[in-house]
């Protein structure tokens, strides 16, 4: 029922958007017999919110995660995305490692023998993780100054995080520690097939970069969303987009309703 729910939520999504992880070629018909590249460094601080679910001995606890506040708690970031393109036909590459520690969450609850035990306490979540997705695209309709493509391909995405936990309360008849630290990792492949690319207006300087994805494999679902504003010069654009990308496991797997989300600024080099 759930991931029915979410299929349809992207589905809309896919209707009404028309958001940019890859950069989107827009201005006229690049030679078809001669290939050109962009390359763009960005920098994307997101929020995170969702649940963790991790297997630890004598208990499953699940770790609610939410933060506004990663630039606060940011150690290390390195992001940037990558076109090369011969006529109508592209491939598109994007890249992230990103590295957080201190976020505030808290363990709301703590599984034994599928028995939940509510406790209130608090923890400390660091987060390691690289997103690294490759798609081969191809223009299906181009003016002037906009643009559509289709894409298909893969999206890896590894994560380690450990959560350092204090209970305000001891478990009575659990071997629970009231205090310690956990820690778990799981790597994602997942097929994605999606859309992106550019709205002109006015002359076409202007522009709404766009780009949406939705995909499956080694999680139940996943989907990824951005739109925003951009500005071309010759060989130069500068795009600020709002991005969001969701992972959702099955039941019983580290990643629960989990997103990213926030402001991406970037500026992409064409040549």
């Amino acid at each position: 029922m759930r991931k029915n729910a979410h299929a349809r939520r992207a589905g809309l999504a896919l209707l009404l958007l028309v958001a940019l992880p890859f950069p989107a070629y827009a201005e006229g018909p690049p030679a078809a017999d001669r290939w050109t590249f962009g390359i763009q460094p960005y920098l994307w601080l997101p929020s995170l919110s969702g649940d963790l679910t991790y297997s630890a001995p004598g208990g499953s606890p699940s770790v609610d995660v939410s933060s506004d506040t990663l630039l606060d708690e940011l150690n290390f970031a390195f992001m940037f995305n990558a076109e090369a393109r011969k006529g109508r036909w592209a491939i598109v590459m994007d890249f992230i490692t990103l590295d957080v520690g201190g976020d505030k969450s808290n363990v709301e609850s703590v599984d034994f023998s599928g028995v939940p035990v509510t406790v209130s306490g608090s923890a400390s979540v660091d987060l390691e993780g690289v997103a690294w997705a490759l798609a081969g695209s191809y223009t299906v309709a181009r003016s002037a100054t906009s643009s559509l493509d289709v894409l298909l391909g893969l999206r890896y995405f590894t994560i380690d995080i450990t959560t350092d936990y204090n209970l305000s309360a001891d478990i009575p008849g659990q071997t629970f520690a009231r205090t310690g630290s956990i820690k778990q990792s799981e790597d994602l492949w997942d097929g994605i097939i999606g859309v992106r690319g550019r709205i002109g207006l006015g002359s076409g300087k202007w522009g709404i970069p766009y780009y949406l994805d939705v995909g499956t494999g080694s999680s139940t679902f996943t989907w990824q969303g951005a739109v925003g504003i951009g500005y071309q010069w010759s060989w130069i654009d500068l795009n600020l987009v709002y991005r969001y990308l969701y992972y959702d496991m099955e039941s019983g797997k580290l990643l629960q309703n989990f997103s990213f989300y926030g402001p991406a600024l970037g500026v992409n080099f064409r040549f």
